[in-house]
């Protein structure tokens, strides 16, 4: 059974200040994916849909100012995001520290075949 010590795992080049680590993936005979993200304040994702796969973000420090759909707020430490397949998302880390969260979604390759709606993708998309 692989045990990835957090602060050692593999970083996957992402977005300007958006910092993603590997935490359980293809790499680790895994289906699904599990990621760390360190997000500085101004920094986040473009609004996106994963058509195929829902997503779940648990946020461990910091905050996000957060669109999914059409509601829009700012999700701090201690909460979790459910994102079915198939919604609109974005997200800006906000505040005087960085977002710190873990996501988890259940298949891999689910970031290559996502669709964006502002911006692009990531650069290592493919990679989880």
């Amino acid at each position: 059974m692989p045990i990835v010590r957090n602060d050692a795992a593999r970083e996957v080049p992402w977005r300007p200040g958006y910092k993603s680590y590997m935490l359980a993936g293809k790499e680790h005979g895994m289906s699904c994916t599990s990621s760390l993200a360190v997000i500085e304040p101004g920094s986040g994702a473009p609004l996106h849909i994963h058509t195929d796969a829902d997503e779940v973000i648990v946020v461990t420090s910091g905050a996000l100012d957060l669109r999914l759909g059409d509601e829009r707020r700012v999700v701090g430490a201690g909460h979790t995001i459910a994102i079915p397949a198939g919604t609109p998302h974005a997200f800006t880390a906000v505040g005087p520290e960085p977002a710190r969260f873990i996501a988890f979604v259940p298949r891999t390759g689910a970031f290559g075949t996502t669709r964006y709606l502002e911006g692009g993708p990531p650069e290592g998309a493919d990679q989880k």
